[in-house]
Protein backbone atom coordinates (compact mmCIF):
# COMPACT_ATOMS: atom_id res chain seq x y z
CA UNK A 1 0.00 0.00 0.00
CA UNK A 2 1.41 3.40 -0.94
CA UNK A 3 1.42 6.33 1.49
CA UNK A 4 -1.47 8.79 1.48
CA UNK A 5 -1.18 11.69 -0.94
CA UNK A 6 -1.27 14.45 1.68
CA UNK A 7 1.18 17.21 2.48
CA UNK A 8 3.56 17.09 5.42
CA UNK A 9 1.69 19.97 7.05
CA UNK A 10 -1.61 18.13 6.76
CA UNK A 11 -0.07 14.95 8.18
CA UNK A 12 1.35 16.93 11.11
CA UNK A 13 -2.02 18.56 11.81
CA UNK A 14 -3.82 15.20 11.69
CA UNK A 15 -1.20 13.57 13.92
CA UNK A 16 -1.69 16.25 16.56
CA UNK A 17 -5.48 16.13 16.35
CA UNK A 18 -5.70 12.31 16.41
CA UNK A 19 -2.78 11.92 18.85
CA UNK A 20 -1.01 9.45 16.56
CA UNK A 21 2.54 9.39 15.12
CA UNK A 22 2.95 10.99 11.69
CA UNK A 23 4.32 7.72 10.29
CA UNK A 24 1.14 5.93 11.31
CA UNK A 25 -1.00 8.64 9.69
CA UNK A 26 0.92 8.42 6.40
CA UNK A 27 0.60 4.64 6.13
CA UNK A 28 -2.96 4.32 7.39
CA UNK A 29 -5.58 3.22 4.84
CA UNK A 30 -7.67 6.18 3.73
CA UNK A 31 -11.00 4.76 4.92
CA UNK A 32 -9.63 4.17 8.43
CA UNK A 33 -8.17 7.67 8.56
CA UNK A 34 -11.52 9.16 7.57
CA UNK A 35 -13.25 7.07 10.25
CA UNK A 36 -10.81 8.27 12.93
CA UNK A 37 -11.27 11.88 11.81
CA UNK A 38 -15.05 11.52 12.11
CA UNK A 39 -14.70 10.00 15.60
CA UNK A 40 -12.45 12.88 16.69
CA UNK A 41 -14.93 15.41 15.28
CA UNK A 42 -17.81 13.73 17.14
CA UNK A 43 -15.86 13.92 20.40
CA UNK A 44 -15.27 17.64 19.99
CA UNK A 45 -18.90 18.37 19.15
CA UNK A 46 -20.13 16.42 22.19
CA UNK A 47 -17.97 18.46 24.59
Amino acid sequence: MKPLQISADTAKMLAEKLKLPIEQIMHMPQHILIQKMMEAENKTTEE
